[in-house]
């Protein structure tokens, strides 16, 4: 960006000439700022005598050009879509910029209009290999980003960004890209899950949350906490913690605790139960959030999931966050439920010892009877199926400290697990072991449950 100025070679005073400017400025709309260099002076100065002035062809500082461009881009946009405003809402750029683009920008714009060209700025650090060393071809420690997408695909690069603290120098490697790969099979096998069993599901299927099971309550009120969590990250570009959340919330809260529970209810119960119905409209519900909320992220996955569930339904990316019902929200219900998921882990614990010494082989041949020591738990627990909670043909509460072999967890204080084989004959349907297969002559391989449901069918 040249100097545009004339200088009078005997006074050494700069030239201020209205129609001079005025041909300055002509010429750089029409060519760009190369005029200054590929003009004659006589060109700009008109009547003038070109002899008696320099045309200076200093320029301006390099940061010049960078930092004055909130002129062109926002306050008087070269293009007319651009919405035009008095400044940036946001620049985005490497932490060097805070002496650089941040800086040059901030000066420029104070002197020419009093205030900051933006609003915030976002700042990112630099990538370094999975050493923490800087990258460089001497080392041989260079990791491109279109090789990785070429071996993981893209959406795999977009995880690492999105998982990383980007406010700080990030590292990336084999290792790493390896277990971002890991992370979103299991995210894709989530959504695939909910894919699988929203099939058909039309609103007249939908149930109200208030007519709903508890534990459906409880995932409703799991998906408000989110929501807010969710929205507030978003706002605060905080990406890493967007992912974190959605990812804890579809491999904890779905994939290892209500999918693996609901799987009987949507598999086995009548196709319009009460709980399969339930179920169904839950999981309608955190499918529309889900893929809403990691489209910015993997954007080519929840594309492909969206339009294969909607497929005229047009892009996720046109959709607004859905809006979640206040009445959702039940901290009370939140603080019920983890705790029962807290005695949960002492059942499935006794679970694993049995299945890893293989008297088990699956959750659904025990018969456990879980030991309480405080009234409250015991309560608690009075108002669920445990058996249903644990996945197990049948399960007990006692309240006790129970037997000095129990099996119990360090951190879980007051409660204890006992193992027992489930008594009776394998349901050929839902796999539950129960002493009433085998007593119906109709369908002697099958539990009462599901002799109802394929008489019904």
């Amino acid at each position: 960006m040249p100097l545009a100025i004339f200088v009078n070679k005997n006074t050494g005073e700069i030239l201020n000439d209205q129609a001079v400017n005025a041909r300055i400025v002509e010429a750089f709309k029409a060519e760009g700022a190369d005029a200054w260099f590929s003009s004659p002076a006589s060109r700009f100065l008109g009547d003038m005598n070109p002899d008696d002035y320099e045309q200076v062809k200093d320029i301006l500082d390099v940061w010049f050009d960078s930092g004055s461009t909130h002129v062109f881009t926002v306050e008087q946009p070269i293009k007319p879509e651009w919405q035009r405003k008095d400044r940036a809402d946001l620049y985005l750029e490497g932490s060097d910029q805070h002496r650089g683009w941040f800086q040059s920008s901030l000066l420029e714009s104070c002197a020419t209009t009093g205030h900051a060209p933006y609003g915030a700025i976002l700042t990112h650090g630099f990538v370094l290999d999975a050493d923490g060393r800087k990258m460089s071809k001497s080392l041989g420690n260079t990791v491109l980003p279109q090789t990785i997408a070429d071996q993981n695909g893209a959406e795999i690069l977009r995880l690492w960004a999105a998982s990383s603290d980007f406010t700080q120098d990030l590292r990336i490697g084999q290792d790493i890209i390896k277990s971002n790969v890991d992370a979103y099979r299991r995210l894709r096998n989530t959504v695939r899950f909910m894919l699988a069993n929203l099939s058909g599901f039309r609103d007249a299927e939908r149930i109200d949350a208030d007519k709903m099971p508890e534990l459906e309550r409880y995932i409703f009120a799991k998906l408000a906490d989110l929501d807010g969590s969710v929205r507030k990250a978003y706002g605060e570009y905080d990406f890493n913690l967007v992912y974190n959340t959605l990812f804890s919330f579809l491999t904890n809260e779905l994939s290892a605790f209500y999918f693996d529970i609901r799987k009987d209810a949507l598999y086995c119960d009548a196709a319009g139960s009460l709980r399969r119905r339930s179920v169904r409209t839950v999981t309608d519900e955190i499918f529309r959030r889900v893929t809403i909320w990691l489209a910015p992220i993997l954007c080519f996955t929840m594309e492909e999931a969206w339009l294969t569930r909607f497929p005229d339904g047009g892009s996720v990316h046109l959709e607004l966050f859905p809006e979640t019902p206040k009445a959702w929200a039940n901290a009370g219900l939140v603080e019920k439920w983890d705790r029962i998921r807290t005695l949960r882990r002492v059942v499935t614990g006794a679970l694993e010892i049995a299945r890893r010494d293989k008297t088990i082989g699956a959750s659904l041949e025990a018969a456990p009877v879980l030991y309480v020591a405080d009234k409250k738990d015991a309560d608690i627990l009075a108002s669920v199926d445990l058996a249903e909670i644990a996945i197990t043909s049948k399960a007990a509460v006692e309240v006790g400290e129970g037997p000095e072999s129990a099996f119990r967890l360090p951190d879980v204080s007051g409660a204890a697990a006992v193992f027992a084989k489930a008594e009776g004959h394998k349901c050929a349907r839902c796999w539950m072991i129960l002493p009433e297969v085998g007593a119906n002559s109709a369908h002697p391989d099958l539990c009462d449950r599901c002799a109802a449901v394929v008489e019904g069918a």
